[in-house]
């Protein structure tokens, strides 16, 4: 798999289940980047974690993954923004059986860097309920999928150096 090329330049790739209510945040800001149909950006949905996040970003030169979080320390709807190295300690710590994102990142880069993203950045919704099975999410995490777009867009900017455009027809 290490000749994995891909067209695009950047993956966006939106993490959640669609009907557990707030987890589905990621999923949505996804979709929202895709209706854009930028160039060079490709987007994906994924029920996936751990390893599982590797096939889904190799052969990408960037990759941005949005991911509900429920640290209990900001209000619904707060959009943060993560890079590998603010998650240093998190991969110091984890447990060998539990094989969080971070440390999926730092696994894919020791086994295959060749086809890892030369960088990975992370947006992560605050969200108030990821139990509750509904399509349906809270209102004030359904108010964050815009800002966390626009979160979005502005990393994909910052990786490539220009802003994103949509594709011409």
């Amino acid at each position: 798999m290490s000749d994995v090329k891909r067209d695009a330049e950047t993956v966006v790739v939106g993490l959640g289940s669609p009907i557990m209510c707030d987890d589905a945040v990621g999923l949505r800001v996804s979709e929202a980047i895709e209706a854009m149909d930028l160039e060079g950006v490709d987007c994906c949905q994924e029920a996936v974690g751990g390893l599982d996040i590797l096939p889904v970003i190799h052969g990408y030169r960037f990759a941005v993954i949005v991911d509900a979080i429920q640290t209990g320390q900001y209000g619904p709807g707060t959009v943060m923004l993560f890079s590998e190295h603010d998650f240093d300690e998190a991969i110091a710590h984890a447990a060998s059986h539990d094989v969080n994102l971070p440390t999926a990142m730092k696994i894919g880069r020791q086994m295959d860097p060749e086809i890892m993203p030369e960088e990975v950045r992370f947006v992560a919704i605050e969200v108030q309920d990821i139990k509750t099975v509904t399509e349906t999410m809270t209102p004030e995490v359904e108010a964050s999928v815009e800002s966390a777009g626009r979160a979005v867009l502005h990393i994909i900017e910052e990786l490539t150096g220009s802003a994103p455009r949509r594709r011409s027809s």
